[in-house]
């Protein structure tokens, strides 16, 4: 038998599931989500293959955020002839969302009950601080506490300078140095995966995820490869997947994210600038768009050093992408019900008019 707990099943998750265990289903945990079909973690010993119901299907085409995604804490019923289906989803204390980059705007759930984000950056060549932002207000939305974690620290020359750039992108959020080669840091990520917690790496290819995950579980169970010659990553990973630590911690691994889409950050946003959002309290305009206007907190910082004007650039470039995905998400809502009362008129008609 599998010990839930270990993967973080606690009193008030039993009380969620409650009304399941009434109708016969079993709790469990979803470790991998691939080709149409969930591994699920259940008090047997050994994961389950899961196939969501039908009535699951059609809410996640009307909504994919509402799928079974890796992290999720399910009720499966486990049929006579061994079949197993995901009858429920349990409603999730913190998800990882980020937009989803095609014609219809929606949001892609990456991960779900996280407790820290690791944002993983690479030391091999300066990081990207503008990149870092945008990861930081994604984790932040979550719900889950987001930590930086710099690897590959012993080929950088000047790490400690590199990290005090990123803490200095990075207001409330913890910094890390590793490297996996040395192991200097390593420690300090072990003691973060304390027992109850779930952990979910998130960073571009080549960044050095694999290596960490190989590193916490004392273990090779992910491939690793060599960055090339031109700084730039190579897949490793291809799938999410969800393991238990040796220290009681749960670690959730993903593969390497090109780009990232925004989606409904504004708290995220607030968070992530949260220096820039304490400074615009004293602006002299509410609506101040902190530029030439007199009296504007956040100019004044840039002007005495307090605030590099790349990260108001950052902070701006990023709002402007939350006021545009929310003018694309409103204009789904509309479409959406627009064909619901086409329908309903359609049904009508048929009906002679009668409600």
């Amino acid at each position: 038998m599998f010990d839930l707990a270990r993967l973080g099943y606690d009193a008030g998750w039993a009380a969620g599931f409650t009304p399941y265990a009434a109708r016969g289903l079993r709790p469990g945990r979803v470790t991998r989500v691939d080709r149409g079909g969930v591994d699920v973690q259940t008090a047997a010993a050994d994961p389950v293959r899961a196939t969501p119901t039908g009535a699951l299907l059609a809410a996640a085409a009307t909504d994919p955020a509402g799928a079974p995604t890796v992290g999720d804490w399910v009720a499966v019923r486990v049929w006579p002839d061994r079949r197993c289906t995901v009858e429920a989803v349990l409603p999730r204390r913190t998800a990882f969302v980020r937009g989803n980059a095609g014609a219809v705007a929606t949001g892609q759930v990456l991960a779900a009950n996280l407790d820290l984000v690791l944002v993983v950056m690479a030391l091999s060549t300066v990081p990207n601080l503008n990149r870092l932002e945008r990861f930081l207000a994604l984790a932040w939305e979550s719900g889950a506490e987001p930590v930086v974690v710099l690897t590959k620290a012993d080929l950088a020359r000047d790490a400690e300078q590199l990290a005090e750039d990123a803490a200095g992108a990075a207001p409330g959020a913890s910094v890390l140095t590793v490297s996996a080669l040395t192991g200097a840091g390593i420690e300090d990520l072990r003691r973060l995966a304390a027992p109850g917690r779930t952990l979910a790496l998130l960073g571009q290819s080549g960044v050095g995820k694999s290596t960490l995950v190989n590193r916490l579980l004392d273990a090779s169970v992910l491939t690793t490869a060599e960055v090339r010659e031109d700084g730039k990553g190579r897949h490793t990973t291809t799938h999410r997947e969800l393991f238990a630590l040796p220290t009681g911690g749960v670690l959730v691994d993903t593969p390497g994210l090109r780009g990232v889409q925004l989606w409904e950050v504004s708290d995220g946003l607030d968070s992530a600038f949260a220096d820039i959002d304490e400074l615009a309290r004293s602006c002299r305009f509410a609506d101040c768009a902190h530029g030439a206007e007199p009296g504007c907190g956040v100019a004044a910082a840039v002007q005495d050093g307090r605030l590099t004007p790349r990260r108001v650039d950052s902070y701006r470039k990023l709002a402007r992408e939350v006021v545009w995905i929310a003018s694309r998400h409103d204009a789904r809502l509309r479409s959406q019900a627009r064909r619901k009362w086409r329908t309903i008129a359609k049904a009508q008609r048929q009906r002679g008019g009668r409600p």
